[in-house]
């Protein structure tokens, strides 16, 4: 009997021992995790996170299929708290039926919102298309505006959705898109210290050549669904692991 209880206290030995190595461990990555600008911000340091990102996703581009720009801007439009797969599915039957933005603001919202009920918050995301469409087809003469400041003013297009636009659709660098992935991984890489995407984008706007705007949201985007994701990053098979500090790794090679 006293053989069969001294296992049990052995086990919980071995277990304390395990959690305070976990502590430990977890101790010492909070350590290295204070935001620190001369280093963080180095241009040498931002030059080889762009290095390691492009040569991890060298073609990659918006998952949202598309033909021109109003396509683009009603499939962001609908891709809020929803998955690009859905929105892929849903959009051929929409713009089949409605292909322009005169069509489209023709529709009525029962008639958008049926198309679009299974992207999720359909009768919001239905009044924004209906409205954007009214919008660029009474006052922009049927084309998606090409400015942040005229792509702004139309329904739905926030300021990350008018930067998808005008990054894929026109090659036109004016912001950088910070959406979920952009702002987890910009946060872990130190590149800003701000919550705030508004404040994340400018934080970046500063670091970033405005020549890799465009393709540094793709590939952080790629990054941020495939590697760096949000409960447990694969940081074991991470490209930029080695100049990665954050306290969300799960694997270090130092």
């Amino acid at each position: 009997m006293q053989a069969k209880k001294a296992a049990p206290k052995k086990a919980a030995k071995s277990s304390s021992l395990s959690a305070t190595l976990t502590k430990a461990a977890k101790s010492a990555v909070k350590s290295k995790d204070k935001f620190d600008r001369k280093r963080d911000l180095a241009p040498e340091r931002i030059a080889e996170i762009l290095k390691g990102l492009a040569a991890a996703y060298p073609n990659a581009e918006c998952a949202l299929h598309h033909r021109n720009a109003w396509e683009l801007l009603v499939a962001t439009i609908l891709s809020a708290q929803c998955t690009d797969v859905r929105v892929n599915m849903v959009t051929p039957e929409l713009f089949r039926q409605f292909p322009t933005p005169k069509a489209m603001s023709e529709a009525s919202l029962p008639a958008i919102e049926e198309i679009i009920r299974s992207t999720g918050f359909y009768r919001n995301k239905a009044k924004s298309i209906s409205g954007a469409a009214k919008k660029i087809a009474n006052e922009f003469g049927g084309k998606v505006p090409r400015t942040l400041a005229e792509l702004t003013t139309v329904p739905g297009a926030a300021r990350k959705t008018a930067n998808v636009v005008l990054g894929v659709a026109y090659g036109l660098a004016e912001g950088i898109v910070v959406d979920t992935h952009v702002l987890r991984i910009s946060l872990r890489l130190h590149l800003t210290q701000a919550t705030e995407p508004k404040q994340v984008e400018q934080d970046l706007m500063k670091i970033i050549p405005k020549d890799h705007w465009i393709a540094f949201s793709h590939e952080i985007i790629h990054h941020g669904r495939q590697i760096c994701i949000a409960r447990k990053p694969k940081c074991a098979d991470c490209t930029l692991e080695t100049i990665c500090t954050s306290s969300d790794k799960t694997w270090s090679s130092q």
